[in-house]
């Protein structure tokens, strides 16, 4: 496995690499959730490249930028063992070198949910991917339907513009209780980890509701009862949407997307399941 940490040696090691090449982008602190990703990569090229960037350019102000759980060692023995022939370990000056001053802004998808509860957060998504896809020329590119709303803006970057990649989205993956995998659950005290699997309780019971005919409202209003019971809060978002533009619906109509984000204690979470 190469491990690379520049953008020159990352160029070379690139044109040595034989066949089609998948890139699963990471912040790192690599958990079963990636590990998925790694394994849908591998299935869909000859060679696997993951990047671990930490990027501060989607953390808005207060945010958990420095306190993000890092562990270089963990996961690039995890890589290892995976079959990962190349990882990319940028440093901030290398993706972000002094001047820096283009930023790149996909409107329509990514205006509401989390990008009205995180300002500036999927410019700055938007411009770290674009330049990680640019630099390791991927054929293919695989992101998990957890952050379902950022694998929307990612596709449609790619789409506007006409990189040649094809945009992989892999089914979340959660432990034996529901709850989604994700870095950030580390934060969870064990009392909380036990009281947070309501978000996805939530969610599946919204998704039975609607189904069997309750109007969307009530449904809706059901399942932020839910998690207010169980301590979440605040609710930034709890929401039945298009697939597609991530609209929201108030009646069910053709692929939707229940999604929700919610703090427990100070940890914020998100989710989402397909209807």
């Amino acid at each position: 496995m190469q491990i690379i940490r520049d953008m020159a040696a990352l160029r070379q090691a690139r044109r040595g690499l034989p066949g089609t090449l998948a890139l699963v982008p990471t912040m790192g602190a690599l958990h079963a959730g990636h590990l998925k990703l790694v394994e849908e990569a591998r299935r869909r090229a000859d060679r696997v490249a993951v990047s671990i960037f930490v990027n501060p350019l989607q953390f808005g102000a207060g945010e958990d930028l420095a306190r993000y759980p890092r562990q270089e060692e963990a996961d690039l023995a995890a890589l290892d063992a995976a079959g990962v022939e190349l990882v990319w370990l940028p440093a901030v000056g290398d993706l972000y070198p002094d001047g820096f001053a283009t930023r790149i802004s996909v409107a329509g998808v990514s205006d509401r949910w989390e990008g009205e509860a995180r300002p500036g957060h999927f410019e700055g998504v938007a411009t770290v991917v674009a330049k990680l896809l640019i630099a390791a020329a991927p054929d293919v590119a695989v992101f998990g339907e957890k952050d379902f709303q950022q694998l929307a803006v990612i596709r449609r970057l790619a789409a506007d513009l006409a990189l040649p990649v094809e945009i992989a989205g892999v089914p979340t993956v959660r432990d034996a209780d529901g709850l989604a995998l994700s870095s950030r659950n580390a934060y969870l005290s064990a009392e909380e980890r036990g009281r947070a699997v309501a978000l996805p309780a939530a969610l599946g019971q919204a998704r039975r509701d609607i189904l069997s005919g309750w109007e969307v409202r009530a449904a809706l209003a059901a399942a932020r009862a839910t998690l207010d019971e169980a301590g979440f809060g605040p609710v930034d978002y709890l929401a039945l949407v298009d697939a597609a533009t991530l609209d929201p619906l108030d009646a069910p109509r053709g692929e939707m997307r229940l999604i929700a984000a919610a703090k427990l204690g100070s940890t914020r979470l998100i989710d989402n399941l397909a209807v």
